[in-house]
């Protein structure tokens, strides 16, 4: 019972005499987690929040992030996200279980498969630098099964290159604005559209950039309304977040077409 539409499955199946009760109680017994001694793997994540665990790869061995995708593989789970993982530990795990890797926003996905596109998110970036992050955000919606549309290098210095893509942006659930420097673009994107504006302040930028420190204030103080702010280089979090957002209740629209 990995997520919530086994279980009401499940518990049909119990309702119309297909399952026992017996047979339901002991599916439900099964560990909501396993203990690998360095991680304690989490089958019921997807339960509670809709979504299964999510591998950090940074810091963590090969062997250790391919020994916790194979135990949620081994339990049904699929499009199991691996941020932050480096092409060499990439190369490894690959010949572990199956896995399509991202090298430029060292993003992975173990397990690949078929999973929808709804929605309309807008990723959208200052610079063609800000691109790792952004592909990140990106990567992570549609993994998630958000439908996402990008515009990259859209930032203030050619504030024309923005305005071309109105209508994307006006017909967005969610948008995403990556960008380093001064971090203007959120606010921009922020006064154009009638939908939430997550920020992703990046590390791009000169000395008193600070690492993305001075975008960050930027975002934050933005008079923009709508407009979140995540953290520095976090494209993940606003991937994941713009994915809830556009999920939200009421949602019925999608494509015909399933992407695998």
């Amino acid at each position: 019972m990995d997520n919530k539409h086994e279980i009401l499955a499940l518990l049909r199946g119990v309702a119309d005499g297909s399952v026992t009760p017996e047979d339901a109680l002991l599916q439900f017994k099964q560990s909501p987690f396993e203990d690998l001694g360095y991680a304690k793997v989490d089958f019921h994540r997807s339960v509670r929040q809709g979504a299964s665990e999510v591998i950090y790869g940074a810091s963590k061995t090969p062997e250790q992030i391919a020994g916790i995708a194979a135990a949620m593989g081994a339990r049904g789970c699929r499009n199991i996200l691996i941020t932050r993982m480096s092409e060499e530990a990439a190369r490894q795990v690959s010949g572990a279980v199956p896995l399509d890797y991202h090298k430029e926003a060292r993003f992975g996905v173990a397990f690949p498969g078929e999973r929808e596109s709804l929605g309309k998110i807008v990723v959208a970036t200052g610079g063609t630098s800000d691109l790792p992050v952004a592909e990140e955000a990106a990567l992570t919606a549609e993994t998630l099964g958000n439908h996402v549309v990008r515009l990259y290098d859209v930032g203030v210095a050619g504030l024309h290159r923005l305005l071309s893509h109105l209508d994307d942006l006006m017909s967005a659930r969610c948008v995403v604005a990556v960008a380093g420097m001064e971090g203007a673009l959120a606010s921009v994107i922020g006064g154009l559209v009638d939908c939430p504006v997550i920020a992703v302040p990046t590390s791009v930028g000169y000395g008193a950039s600070f690492g993305g420190l001075a975008a960050l204030l930027s975002m934050l103080n933005s008079c923009a309304s709508g407009c979140s702010v995540v953290n520095i280089d976090n494209g993940f979090g606003a991937g994941y977040l713009a994915g809830m957002i556009n999920q939200m209740e009421g949602l019925e629209e999608h494509h015909e077409n399933p992407v695998s």
